[in-house]
C-alpha cells in the first residue's frame, strides 16, 4: 500500500529528513502480528512516556527489550519446556516482536514487568550542545559604525 502523497517536492528543499517521509509513507504499512498482543503508548509529561505491553503467562527470562538507534523492539518467546497436554488451550502465548520507532534522543530509563503488564519509561533528552541558546553579537567597541553622508551638492 503506497501513500498517495508526493513527497519529492519536500526532498529538494529540506535536508535530514529522509527518516519522517519514510515514517510517513510507511505509516498505512500495518502487519497483523503487530496488533498481538495489546499495548498502550502514554505521555506522562513533556519529554516523558511509557509503553504498556500486556504479556500474561510470559516470564522474565522469556522477554527481552532492544534499543536501537531510533528504534525500540520488544520480543516474547515461550521456552519450550515441557509437554502438556490441554483439555483447552485458550491462551495465546505465541512468539511476538513489536517495533516502536523513536524519535531522535529517547531513550530507555526502565522496564519492569508487574501483574502481567510489561512497562517500558522512555524519556527524551536533548543533549545541552543541541539545544537552542542565544548568540551575542560582539561589536569592536573602538569603532563607531559608519555614517552615510548626504551629498548636498546633487540636486535632486
Amino acid at each position: 500500500m503506497r501513500s498517495n502523497v508526493d513527497f519529492s517536492p519536500f526532498y529538494r528543499s529540506s535536508i535530514g529528513f529522509d527518516r519522517i517521509f519514510n515514517l510517513l509513507e510507511n505509516s498505512g504499512h500495518l502487519q497483523g502480528s503487530e496488533n498481538w498482543p495489546p499495548y498502550d503508548i502514554v505521555k506522562l509529561g513533556e519529554d516523558s512516556y511509557r509503553i504498556v505491553t500486556a504479556v500474561a503467562g510470559f516470564a522474565e527470562d522469556e522477554l527481552s527489550i532492544t534499543h536501537e538507534p531510533n528504534m525500540l523492539v520488544v520480543n516474547g518467546a515461550k521456552s519450550n519446556g515441557e509437554e502438556v497436554q490441554y483439555l483447552h488451550h485458550g491462551l495465546a502465548l505465541r512468539p511476538f516482536t513489536h517495533r516502536f520507532e523513536l524519535a531522535d534522543h529517547v531513550s530507555v530509563t526502565g522496564a519492569r514487568l508487574e501483574n502481567g503488564l510489561l512497562v517500558v519509561d522512555l524519556k527524551k533528552e536533548i543533549p545541552e550542545e543541541m539545544k537552542p541558546r542565544r548568540i551575542a553579537i560582539n561589536a569592536d567597541p573602538g569603532t563607531k559604525p559608519a555614517r552615510k553622508q548626504v551629498d548636498n551638492s546633487v540636486a535632486a
